[in-house]
């Protein structure tokens, strides 16, 4: 019962976070844009969040017309619930995960390919033109770059001679990989921009030719979930991103708690998500699928060999 409540407590905590993001990103927008942003619901806009999550609570949730109804009901579940599962081997202290496995690096990398299941079923089941080509689109930049982001982990497997981030994290107690791994890191960056459909890689939303994606027949409840996975896998991708090459929860100085500095390293790399997305225009969907096949691709091939020739010499 106990493991249950701190569950539950959990995941309730998550969803706050999430909903925060929301308006922190509105309000750098805004910001950036010179505009004041939320600033009527509450103090400073703070019941924001709260407002605009109870409006899509209590509207009305309609099926298109040849929809497969249970396919399209179930589509943003899976994807809210695969975006809630990677929380499971994520460290929240040093050595301290929910699920802390051999292979955790495998399993984040395995459940966020599953991803592109909710969202592919999502555009093929609401019958919709703009929904296929958006839900095509995300599924071709996914896979895309997960090839990768699987190989840029090769080398933070053989630096840290472990799969397991909590051990990862610990490897980084001399030198965070960030130092010799800065291009990897700037790739991996970039990488999960585009795995989240983040801007400037967000293609399948792109309101210019699709409306919305996806996403375009979803209302009420059914198109928050899809809002809340893509900002909770910014959040995950933000924390796996700190681990690997930030030192987690390591400290840099002083004596604050380890999860307050693991958790402001990732407020930092949400930070880097929204200046990404108010400062850099769109790209178009063949220079994303360049990028990503033609310019990192042939880069980590290349590096991958000479960097194990070099791991090899030094032993």
């Amino acid at each position: 019962m106990k493991s249950v409540i701190l569950q539950i407590f959990f995941v309730l905590c998550l969803l706050i976070a999430t909903a925060y993001l929301t308006l922190a990103e509105r309000k750098i927008l805004g910001a950036v844009q010179l505009r004041r942003g939320p600033q009527v619901v509450g103090i400073f806009g703070l019941l924001q969040p709260l407002a605009d999550g109870l409006k899509l609570l209590f509207k009305e949730f309609i099926f298109p017309r040849n929809a497969n109804k249970f396919l399209f009901f179930i589509s943003p579940v899976i994807s809210f619930f695969l975006s809630l599962l990677t929380w499971v081997v994520l460290p929240v202290a040093p050595s301290i995960a929910i699920g802390d496995i051999k292979y955790s690096t495998l399993f984040l990398l395995a459940v966020s390919s599953l991803n592109v299941y909710g969202i592919v079923l999502a555009g093929w089941s609401s019958n919709s033109k703009y929904a296929l080509l958006g839900a095509v689109r995300a599924a071709a930049q996914m896979v895309s770059y997960e090839v990768s982001l699987g190989l840029i982990l090769l080398f933070i497997f053989i630096a840290a001679s472990s799969m397991n981030l909590c051990e990862i994290i610990n490897a980084q107690k001399s030198v965070w990989f960030i130092i010799p791994f800065f291009p990897l890191a700037i790739m991996f960056f970039i990488a999960i921009l585009a795995e989240t459909n983040r801007t400037p890689f967000d293609l399948p939303e792109a309101e210019a030719e699709l409306v919305a994606g996806y996403n375009v027949e979803y209302s009420a409840l059914a198109f928050a979930l899809f809002f809340l996975a893509e900002y909770s896998s910014m959040i995950s991708m933000s924390i796996l991103f700190s681990c690997l090459f930030l030192g987690g929860t390591l400290p840099l100085f002083g004596s604050l708690p380890s999860a307050m500095w693991l958790a402001g390293k990732t407020i930092c790399i949400l930070f880097l998500f929204i200046l990404t997305r108010a400062t850099l225009p769109r790209y178009r969907y063949d220079q994303l699928m360049q990028i990503g096949w033609q310019i990192f691709l042939p880069i980590v091939l290349f590096a991958l060999p000479i960097f194990c020739a070099f791991i090899k010499l030094s032993l």
